[in-house]
């Protein structure tokens, strides 16, 4: 299992995570209500333990600015937002080798025909997988106005069956519109290797709510630890 709390903004956000256990925190470098600059970030994640995955969420595919942002905030992840693009991935792939944790999103348009979104989905789920160039795929919602951050969810029984169907061994993150109400039943039907919120544990976008994001993380991991048998169990982050 692996919990990731997103869109943090500031030190006192990424605390109220570590202090609840969560795997890992994200920043979004992208437009957002949430978005942080790398010089932000740097001293924030000059603080956090060695064992918590730090993520920059870009919706950029520029490779240069990707790279400069990466190695002045210090961050140990990256989340490509703004499309799939192999031969970026295989640049970054080039460029920091096994450092970086490399997670590829793949959006569900909650605007279009649900058929239509589950061909989108498994087309670059395939895709993916195919490859075996990054560490997990990051399942989320999209609308016509937002690609990220919209509160709403996917079709999780669909979603679930191109999982199946398409993922092999490949790590799945599920996010979109997920909460401390939603979120074990979202993991016992796409059954993920992880799951990221954003929006569902704040108080207000950027500020998150240290009771919210407790209960989330309890809700996940006790939803996590009832699957028996799963097959990505064994699973993780190199």
């Amino acid at each position: 299992m692996w919990i990731k709390i997103c869109g943090n903004t500031s030190l006192d956000d990424v605390s109220i995570s570590v202090d609840a256990a969560a795997d890992a925190v994200g920043f979004v470098f992208a437009a957002s209500p949430r978005q942080v600059r790398p010089e932000q970030v740097a001293p924030i994640a000059a603080q956090l333990p060695g064992d918590l995955t730090h993520v920059g969420v870009f919706q950029t595919r520029d490779f240069a600015e990707i790279v400069k942002a990466l190695r002045t905030s210090g961050l140990s992840g990256i989340q490509l937002h703004g499309g799939l693009d192999l031969t970026l991935i295989e640049n970054l792939r080039r460029e920091f080798g096994e450092r970086q944790f490399l997670i590829q999103t793949l959006h569900w348009s909650v605007d279009d025909d649900p058929a239509e979104s589950e061909r989108h989905l498994r087309d670059g789920m395939r895709a993916v997988a195919g490859q075996n160039i990054v560490d997990a795929i990051l399942l989320d919602a999209r609308t016509a106005a937002a690609a990220g951050g919209t509160g709403r969810t996917i079709d999780w029984s669909r979603a679930h069956d191109v999982v199946a169907a398409e993922a092999g061994k490949m790590r799945i993150v599920l996010a979109g519109g997920l909460n401390a109400q939603n979120v074990a039943l979202a993991i016992h039907t796409v059954k993920p290797w992880g799951v990221d919120v954003s929006s569902g544990v704040e108080r207000k976008p950027g500020q998150k709510e240290p009771a919210r994001v407790r209960t989330f993380i309890l809700a996940a991991r006790t939803a996590f630890a009832a699957i028996e048998n799963h097959p990505l169990a064994a699973l993780t982050p190199r």
